[in-house]
C-alpha cells in the first residue's frame, strides 16, 4: 500500500481534503495529513516513510527531500514549483509535478480586479479611469494568461501578448495581438499583467529599462512571483514617474520602504492571493491527488517538471 502525505502549513479547504482522501481511498492508498505545522522538523518527520507528498506553498527543500527515504513523487498543488528543490529531487530521482491550469481562473480574476482597484484610485474616493479601450500586455500566455485575455475582453481592453514559447498563431487565434519582443509589449501597453515563472532567466528581468518604456499612466500587475521584478528598478520608477503604479499579491522585500511613500500608486496584499478561492483550492488538490495515483499506478508523468 502506498502512503501519501498532504503537507500544508496553509491547509486546503475541508472539501478539498475530503476529496483528496476519497481519491486515495479508492486507490487503496493511505493518507497522512499534516496541517498548520510551525516547525520544519514536523515536516521532516512526517515525510520519512511516505511514497508521495502533496504541498501548497510549503517548501520541499533539500533536507526535507533527503528525509523522504521512500519518496517517489512530490506534487505542488498550483502552477509555480519554485518551492521544490529540483536539484535535490533529481539527485534522488524523485518526480516533481505541478497542477497547471487549476488556479488559472482565480489568478486571472484577481489580476483584473487589481487593475480595477488601481484604475479607481484604490476605492479611496478619488477620480479614476476606465479599463475600456486601454491596452493590456499579457507577459506570458499560458493558462493564466489565456484566462486574463478572456476576462479582459469583457472590459473592452485591447489585448497584446508576448510569449516566445507559444506559437504566435495560437495567441492570435484568441483575438490577442502577439508581439515579437518583450520591449515592444512594454512600450505598447498601459497595463502589463505578469505571468512568468521565477527562474534563473526571469529573476529581476522586469527592470528599469523595461518599465521606463511603458506609456504614461502605466500600471504593472504582478500575480506571478516577486523575484521577477528588480526591486531597485521598482523603487526608481515609482520615484521618477508620478504616473506609474504597481500592484501585486506578493509584497516585494522593499514593501516597508515604499508602502507609505507611494501609497496611492502601490499596493500589495498581505499574503499570496492568486489561488485563494474555494474553487481553485479544491481543483488543485484533486488534480494533485489524481496525478499521484496516475503516476504510482500507471507511471503517468504528464505534468512532470523535472528531468533526471
Amino acid at each position: 500500500m502506498y502512503k501519501v502525505l498532504i503537507a500544508t502549513e496553509k491547509p486546503f479547504a475541508a472539501a478539498a481534503v475530503n476529496g483528496i482522501k476519497n481519491i486515495f481511498d479508492e486507490a487503496r492508498f493511505e493518507t497522512v495529513l499534516l496541517e498548520k505545522y510551525t516547525d520544519k522538523a514536523d515536516l521532516i518527520k512526517a515525510v520519512a516513510d511516505v511514497d508521495a507528498m502533496i504541498i501548497r506553498s510549503d517548501k520541499a527543500s533539500a533536507d526535507v527531500i533527503a528525509a523522504g527515504k521512500n519518496l517517489k513523487i512530490i506534487v505542488r498543488a498550483g502552477a509555480g514549483y519554485d518551492n521544490i528543490d529540483i536539484a535535490a529531487a533529481n539527485e534522488k530521482k524523485i518526480v516533481a509535478m505541478n497542477t497547471p491550469g487549476q488556479n488559472s481562473n482565480a489568478v486571472a480574476e484577481l489580476a483584473l480586479g487589481m487593475m480595477v482597484f488601481m484604475a479607481r484610485a484604490q476605492f479611496k474616493g478619488g477620480s479614476g479611469s476606465e479599463l475600456a479601450g486601454k491596452k493590456l500586455g499579457i507577459h506570458a500566455y499560458g493558462y493564466v494568461g489565456k484566462h486574463v485575455a478572456t476576462i479582459a475582453k469583457g472590459f473592452g481592453m485591447k489585448l497584446y501578448a508576448f510569449d516566445p514559447f507559444i506559437d504566435k498563431a495560437a495567441i492570435e487565434k484568441d483575438g490577442v495581438i502577439a508581439l515579437d519582443t518583450v520591449e515592444e509589449l512594454y512600450s505598447t501597453c498601459q497595463y502589463i499583467s505578469l505571468h512568468i515563472p521565477a527562474n534563473d532567466k526571469t529573476k529581476k528581468s522586469i527592470n528599469f529599462d523595461l518599465l521606463s518604456k511603458m506609456p504614461k499612466g502605466a500600471t504593472v500587475v504582478n500575480t506571478a512571483r516577486k523575484e521577477v521584478v528588480d526591486e531597485y528598478s521598482l523603487k526608481r520608477i515609482l520615484e521618477e514617474r508620478p504616473d506609474f503604479k504597481y500592484i501585486s499579491d506578493i509584497a516585494p522585500d522593499c514593501h516597508a520602504e515604499i508602502v507609505d511613500k507611494f501609497e496611492n500608486r502601490y499596493y500589495a496584499t498581505l499574503k499570496k492571493q492568486g489561488a485563494e478561492t474555494s474553487e481553485a483550492n479544491i481543483n488543485a488538490g484533486l488534480a494533485a491527488a489524481n496525478q499521484i495515483v496516475g503516476f504510482l499506478q500507471n507511471g503517468i508523468t504528464t505534468f512532470q517538471v523535472n528531468k533526471f
